[in-house]
């Protein structure tokens, strides 16, 4: 004798068979267009904020804000709760915590981009800038609008002397985001060091 579960299993599998068969409704959109993965979602809604950026009067701090929490949310809940305890062992002044966390989350979430981009952070304020750079470099293959990471990347550069790439990574940044205040500042100072005044 079936049991109930067995029962519904049937039911759920003959219901989708027959559903599969039925032509679709005219003018109804094709499955894969209706469903959206939440990482397809976060990349729609990326590039909608992005535009939104070059719109004159826009109010950018709050476009900013939505970029970043986008930048910050994952498929998984626990890389999430990783990024959050990075940051705050950061703002608690235990590097080394922040770091352990860092590792272990970007071991098993290498497609986060903003978990490569705190460790950036983090590697930025210990002055391992070359760690820094590297981690850079991942953040921008995997989300090449990432303008904090492309300040940030500016920012080294310009403690190490290297004027040119430098305002090449200030002006790639000002490309994706033409309303950096802090990265137009940065430019200007630049200006000033490099015509030595």
């Amino acid at each position: 004798m079936r049991g109930p579960f067995a029962i519904l299993a049937l039911l759920a599998l003959t219901s989708g068979a027959l559903a599969e068969d039925a032509p679709a409704p005219a003018g109804a959109p094709p499955a894969a267009a209706k469903a959206l993965k939440p990482a397809e979602q976060r990349a729609d809604q990326l590039d909608l904020l992005f535009a939104q950026l070059r719109k004159p009067g826009i109010e950018a701090d709050t476009v900013e804000e939505k970029i970043w929490a986008l930048w910050g949310a994952s498929d998984s809940p626990t890389a999430e709760v990783l990024l959050t305890q990075s940051t705050v062992a950061i703002a608690d002044g235990a590097p080394a915590e922040a770091l352990s966390i860092l590792n272990r989350l970007i071991g098993a979430n290498p497609d986060f981009a903003e978990a490569w981009n705190k460790r950036a952070t983090l590697y930025f304020m210990m002055k391992k800038d070359d760690l820094a750079l590297a981690d850079i470099a991942h953040v921008l293959e995997l989300e090449p609008r990432h303008f904090g990471a492309l300040a940030g990347k500016g920012m080294i550069l310009l403690r190490q002397k290297k004027y040119s790439a430098a305002r090449e990574a200030y002006e790639e940044a000002l490309a994706v985001n033409p309303t950096l205040d802090d990265v137009k500042a940065a430019l200007k100072k630049l200006d000033r060091v490099e015509q030595g005044i």
